[in-house]
């Protein structure tokens, strides 16, 4: 029987609730389908890091790379000042281990209600370029007792080296930061071939490239230029370059519109929670961070709502799409598919109804209805 082997990071807030869920789901589908799933549990988040003084021990991701798949609940504690886990966690993962794609699907359940007219068939796959952009983990903060008035300095973090020395005219003990972005020709080009072979795969129509170069030329120019290179490649496919602002609004004004949307690592951050909301809940959005030639991890896109964590009130669904998510990279794509069917299924039928949503079934009662409904329909 194949086994895979799982690094399991429940992390904070209510991260291990919708874990512990999302495991149930997943063994079920196992189960069915006649493989194994071994999980290796870490305790890196919040409560470990309090306790420690590290986020992660030195070899964490030398240990991390030898899963086959990371299962990742949420990050984020109040007790830790913000950027500490993240930074060092959930970004450090992805660029440490190469985890470049950010495929976040986003559609409308059946018996969700869409907050947005026009929504009822919204569908769309969110790529996100994860590794570079302004989320390199470079830059730096001065608070104003410093009197710094200009900035020259070496900074190595994450996978890029910089060097940049920058004059200003910042009035006298003004407190100022600074993040730098990059983007790069090559990466540029590798997440607009997946956007592409994505839309291709899945029968989707158009792929449209989020920018703002009349903006930040120096940036999206190169995003831009990759971009159009690569869609010469896919003649059949439709194309479409548009301002991250304007793509906000038409995903609101027409959502049925996109099929695959491609963007930059901030405005995919920000566009992939907008369409969760279009989908009537963060609660069903799943993300994969995806490094197709080494160790992906899988997630809810949520966050960590430590105020509702140990309420048995957290919606649990977008952490086991999250499974099927990590199911179909694995190459389980039967497996992956019966978890999809049974959500969907269970969400027409009306078989639960989640508090985000308006209703009162709790976190294990849900994972719990959708595991028995995988199983009664094998």
């Amino acid at each position: 029987m194949k086994c895979y082997d799982i690094a399991c990071i429940p992390g904070d807030g209510i991260g291990p609730e919708i874990v512990r869920e999302g495991i149930k789901v997943l063994n079920a589908a196992a189960d069915v389908e006649g493989f194994a799933l071994n999980y290796t549990h870490y305790p890196y988040g919040g409560s470990h890091y309090l306790e420690t003084g590290i986020v992660m021990p030195q070899d964490g991701f030398q240990q991390l790379r030898q899963h086959d798949a990371i299962f990742f609940g949420a990050v984020g504690d109040p007790r830790v000042k913000p950027g500490i886990i993240e930074q060092e966690l959930l970004l450090a993962m992805r660029t440490e281990l190469d985890q470049y794609i950010n495929l976040r699907p986003a559609r409308l359940w059946p018996g969700v209600e869409s907050p947005v007219k026009g929504a009822e068939h919204f569908d769309v796959q969110i790529v996100r370029e994860n590794t570079e952009g302004f989320y390199i983990r470079t830059g730096a903060a001065f608070p104003s007792e410093t009197g710094e008035r200009q900035l020259c300095a070496t900074v190595s973090r994450g996978l890029y080296d910089c060097s940049f020395d920058i004059r200003s005219s910042l009035s006298s003990g003004d407190a100022y930061g600074y993040n730098l972005g990059l983007i790069t020709r090559s990466g540029s080009e590798r997440i607009a071939r997946y956007a592409f072979d994505l839309a291709q795969r899945k029968g989707i129509s158009k792929v449209s490239c989020v920018t703002k170069r009349n903006a930040v030329p120096q940036m999206y120019s190169v995003w831009e230029d990759a971009f159009d290179a690569v869609a010469a490649d896919y003649p059949g496919v439709q194309t479409e370059k548009i301002n991250v602002d304007a793509a906000a609004m038409w995903l609101i004004k027409k959502p049925a519109d996109f099929g695959v949307l491609l963007a930059p690592n901030l405005f995919g951050d920000i566009l992939s929670d907008l369409a969760a909301g279009i989908c009537g809940s963060l609660g069903f959005g799943a993300g994969g961070n995806i490094n197709p030639n080494g160790v992906s991890m899988f997630e809810p896109i949520h966050g960590s709502a430590p105020k509702y964590a140990g309420k048995n009130i957290a919606n649990p669904v977008a952490t086991i799409l999250a499974g099927a998510l990590m199911l179909d990279e694995l190459g389980e794509h039967g497996a992956a598919q019966r978890i999809e069917n049974t959500v969907e299924t269970a969400m027409r039928e009306g078989a639960f109804r989640t508090h985000d949503i308006g209703g009162s079934d709790g976190t294990d009662k849900v994972g719990s209805i959708i595991r028995d409904r995988l199983l009664q329909e094998a």
